[in-house]
């Protein structure tokens, strides 16, 4: 698990002495779809615990505790990064949710669809793909995994392999199987993944790039 402890995404700290409660809002953010999941508060102690154990958990002005999301429902709110806003008083945590959110069994508490209603439909499964299951591959080899067999072979190998697939790519885009058109870009799309991963490039540097063209 990232070291959440250094997940502030900047020099801030959050404040609590802005509210007589000792309280501050919390905006609980999709990582994968940026959809805004919920609303909640956190006090001092609600946030190390957060920290401490990657799971959100809030402080409740209904019971007047710690309350972590899905202690009795398992929907988990799993953190991957922690933000501060800019008058230090307001926290912003992207978060990867474990089932629906809201208790009455929606997405998200502002009764929005994740995936189907997303504007950004299933494209932002790339990033996850990159950066929680490759990235974990590389960093904790399983000898099992083919992932781990690619970053064993190396650069060249990973590049090849790269190649290789897009020529499967043209090929199947000649016929009319569209199956195996979309699982030839798929193994393409998987492999071009892994070779970023090597080099230590972020998909999102990519798509920068793409960005500063289409501007």
């Amino acid at each position: 698990m990232e070291n959440l402890n250094e997940m502030s995404g900047s020099e801030r700290t959050v404040t609590f002495d802005k509210s007589p409660d000792g309280l501050a809002p919390v905006i609980i953010q999709d990582v994968h779809t940026d959809k805004v999941l919920m609303l909640g508060f956190m006090n001092e102690e609600a946030l190390a615990q957060t920290k401490a154990e990657g799971k959100v958990t809030f402080f409740s002005r209904s019971k007047q505790r710690l309350w972590t999301k899905g202690e009795t429902s398992g929907n988990f709110l799993i953190v991957k990064e922690i933000l501060v806003d800019c008058d230090c008083d307001t926290l912003l945590i992207k978060a990867s949710p474990i089932g629906p959110t809201c208790h009455t069994g929606a997405d998200t508490c502002f009764n929005e669809v994740v995936e189907k209603d997303s504007k950004r439909g299933e494209a932002a499964f790339l990033n996850y793909l990159q950066k929680e299951v490759i990235r974990d591959r590389k960093l904790n080899p399983n000898e099992k995994s083919y992932t781990t067999s690619l970053f064993n072979l190396g650069i060249n190998k990973i590049a090849q392999k790269v190649g290789e697939e897009a020529v499967e790519v043209v090929i199947e885009a000649k016929d009319a199987n569209d199956d195996l058109f979309k699982g030839e870009v798929s193994d393409l799309l998987f492999h071009l993944l892994v070779l970023l991963e090597q080099k230590n490039i972020d998909l999102d540097d990519v798509i920068s790039v793409l960005r500063s063209r289409h501007a």
